[in-house]
């Protein structure tokens, strides 16, 4: 049986403020490669040059991975501001649509960070754009030297930095084997309220929804806020996450 493909979303991007790019971070890529033994095949987070259905057509699975970008807050019935920018409305149009889609195929999807967001969107869900903005919350964005630049050292932007509990008896508990794990934290818009079929799985410390499913999907349909992409070779959480989407992958192939 020759190896699952994967799909893994594209970010906008521009190189020297003049050439339009399609960018996907290596990490994210290796872990596929090299953890859930599947081919990457980057596609393009544009709805202009990438059919939805065409593309399931092709992949066995899909990774929506983490960006900078925020999810567009019309997407759920909110005004932007300017200070939650950037974003990227054409990966909006296309990682909403798909994750319905490989829902309702039962075709594997993995939602890591913005991903996350995405799916919960894509089924009725809000965001806030700042979680540490919610009384009682921490500050969930990367580490940054005193001067505010990102700290220089992927150790310590990747450590890390807080518990998450998980629900006892569920997809995560029993792919984990445990109920309480500990992550690394890199965003700064979280889940506000769950959407419909959401089931939520795993909460920080400080209330921050940390890990969900969409229930009652044919196929593996997870999502975390945390960056699962690093260092799952070594990383035990992270590495089996990327495992069992690996085995989901084959598990469908045998199957068609």
């Amino acid at each position: 049986m020759r190896r699952p493909v994967v799909g893994v979303i594209g970010n906008a991007h521009r190189i020297e403020n003049r050439f339009t790019v399609q960018m996907v971070g290596e990490r994210n890529l290796r872990a596929v490669a090299e953890v859930s033994g599947a081919v990457p095949l980057m596609f393009a987070g544009s709805p202009e040059i990438t059919e939805v259905g065409a593309l399931l057509d092709v992949v066995d699975g899909v990774v929506l991975t983490g960006a900078r970008a925020n999810v567009h807050p019309t997407r759920f019935n909110t005004e932007p501001c300017a200070a939650h920018e950037p974003y990227d409305i054409h990966r909006d149009d296309v990682a909403l649509a798909l994750s319905e889609a490989c829902v309702a195929r039962g075709v594997p999807i993995f939602g890591i960070c913005r991903g996350l967001q995405e799916m919960n969107v894509a089924f009725g869900g809000s965001l806030h754009p700042e979680i540490r903005e919610i009384p009682g919350r921490m500050n969930h964005r990367m580490p940054r030297l005193e001067n505010g630049e990102i700290h220089p050292d992927p150790t310590v932007v990747f450590a890390d930095r807080h518990d998450v509990a998980l629900t006892p008896g569920g997809a995560f508990a029993k792919i984990l084997g445990r109920e309480t794990i500990r992550v690394n934290s890199l965003h700064g818009q979280g889940i506000l309220e769950p959407g419909r079929r959401v089931v939520i799985e795993g909460i920080a410390e400080d209330g921050t929804i940390e890990a969900i499913r969409i229930a009652d999907a044919a196929g593996f349909a997870l999502g975390v806020q945390w960056h699962a992409e690093y260092d799952p070779q070594r990383n035990p959480i992270n590495r089996a996450l990327f495992e069992a989407f690996g085995d989901a992958l084959r598990e469908r192939r045998r199957a068609a």
